[in-house]
C-alpha cells in the first residue's frame, strides 16, 4: 500500500469507475440495462474460479430476490442498483488482493437496525446453505 495516497488497487478501480461512467453517458435508453447486465456476466466471467463461483451465485440470488435492481458495474465489480443508485454489490477479494472477497450494502438498502447496528458488509469465502439463505434475507429486507 503506498503511503502517499490512493494505493495501486483504489486507482485502478477509480478508473475503472471513470470508464463505467463515460460508458454509461454513451449508451441509449433502449437496451441500457441489458447491457449492463453483460457487462456484470463479463466481469464475472474474468474472475478467478473461487470468487466466478460465489458472484455467479449471488448474482443469481439477487436477481431473483430483487428483480426490482438492476445489475450494473460498480467500481468494476458487479452491483445492484434501484434507480441508478447501488444498493448492494460484490467485490472480488482477488481483485482487492484480500483473502476474502465481500458482499455489501450502501445506505441505499434498506437494513436498518432498531438496536443502531445493522450490516454494511459481508466477507465471503465460500456460500454455505447457510450463507446463501442469510443474503437472500438481507436482500430482500433490503429492498422492502
Amino acid at each position: 500500500m503506498s503511503t502517499n495516497g490512493f494505493s495501486e488497487e483504489e486507482r485502478a478501480a477509480m478508473k475503472e469507475r471513470a470508464a463505467e461512467l463515460t460508458k454509461e453517458a454513451s449508451r441509449g435508453r433502449g437496451n441500457k440495462a441489458a447491457a449492463e447486465e453483460l457487462d456484470v456476466l463479463a466481469k464475472i466471467a474474468e474472475m478467478a474460479a473461487s470468487d466466478r463461483a460465489s458472484a455467479e451465485r449471488i448474482h443469481a440470488i439477487v436477481t431473483a430476490n430483487a428483480p426490482e435492481l438492476s445489475p450494473k458495474l460498480w467500481y468494476g465489480q458487479p452491483a445492484y442498483a434501484r434507480k441508478g443508485k447501488v444498493v448492494c454489490f460484490f467485490r472480488s477479494g482477488q481483485v482487492d488482493k484480500e483473502r476474502y472477497s465481500s458482499f455489501g450494502f450502501t445506505p441505499e438498502a434498506h437494513l436498518d437496525g432498531d438496536d443502531g447496528l445493522w450490516p454494511t458488509s459481508y466477507a465471503v469465502t465460500e456460500l454455505s446453505d447457510e450463507a446463501e439463505k442469510a443474503i437472500t434475507d438481507l436482500v430482500r429486507k433490503a429492498v422492502s
